[in-house]
């Protein structure tokens, strides 16, 4: 064998190795991504039925409900469209209550509940992300106290 043909032979291995190991990176990586769904992107049917992913929204008053000396709950996830029935046994964060934006990871079971095996708790209710609490202010709402910021100098003394 020529060394030119041995210098072929030694980049085309090279290059089948690296092509293996970004195909498997790849298949891996697919495997474990956890995809975000609003509870109207559930109720369409977009989220998958066979893997875990995450759903998010609003925890709808008055849907709350924990038999006591029990550490099941249920409650309504809701994004202000379309609302969904979240079952979570464990103990839930200190931040979570009614009207909180919470992420829940889990599956969407057999008779269209979600069974959360984590739920995170989202910022105090202060936090809005500035496009929510710009549409709000101009609404009027009570609940954004924060003048509009009319430059970015002004974003950064608040």
């Amino acid at each position: 064998m020529t060394p030119r043909r041995r210098r072929m032979l030694l980049v085309g291995l090279i290059l089948l190795g690296v092509s293996g190991a970004v195909a498997l990176a790849l298949t891996a990586f697919q495997e474990n991504i956890l995809y975000y769904y609003t509870p109207s992107d559930v109720s369409a049917g977009k989220a998958p039925q066979d893997r875990l992913f995450r759903v998010g929204g609003m925890v709808m008053a008055g849907s709350f409900q924990r038999p006591p000396g029990s550490l099941e709950a249920r409650f309504v996830l809701t994004d202000y469209e379309k609302d969904i029935t979240v079952s979570y046994t464990g103990v839930l964060p200190d931040l979570f209550r009614e009207g909180q934006g919470i992420i829940a990871r889990g599956r969407l079971g057999e008779d269209g509940i979600f069974v959360a095996e984590e739920v995170l708790a989202k910022h105090d209710e202060n936090y809005m992300p500035p496009h929510v609490a710009d549409t709000l202010r101009k609404q009027g709402d009570p609940r954004v106290t924060t003048p509009i910021a009319t430059s970015t100098a002004d974003a950064a003394s608040e």
